[in-house]
């Protein structure tokens, strides 16, 4: 098997089990990416705990999820975002005004949109959730 796009691969497995409303998934293989953009969900209370498993090839992550999770999905191409045009954004991939997140990748760490406007500073868009 060849997974092209980890992260899609990732986001959709837990999209996936959150329909069948599964209480946890397990997602391989890993990267660091989605364990941060794991990260930055869990701080958001989209998913509850996980843990990554080494197992000699790649390794694979345990994701507790609490149905949280409507939708969520990679943004593909990556695009740059400047600080300013996070309205835009949100958009065209949320729901609703203040409905979810944008997950993006920063200088300073993957975050989220709101830390990144915030902290005023761009990124590029790798994910959304809500």
């Amino acid at each position: 098997m060849v997974v092209v796009d980890v992260l899609a691969n990732a986001l959709v497995t837990i999209k996936n089990n959150e329909l069948r409303g599964a209480r946890e998934c397990i997602i391989y293989p890993s990267s660091k990416l989605v364990l941060r953009v794991l990260s930055v969900m869990k701080q958001h209370n989209y998913v509850g705990d996980f843990e990554y498993i080494e197992d000699g090839r790649g390794g694979k992550i345990r994701v507790y999820l609490i149905g949280r999770i409507n939708d969520c999905g990679v943004i593909k191409p990556r695009v740059p975002v400047k600080k300013g045009d996070f309205a835009k954004w949100r958009e065209r991939y949320l729901a609703a005004r203040d409905v979810g997140i944008l997950i993006l990748s920063t200088s300073q760490g993957v975050m989220s949109d709101r830390e990144a406007e915030a902290r005023g500073i761009g990124g590029v868009l790798l994910a959304y959730v809500y």
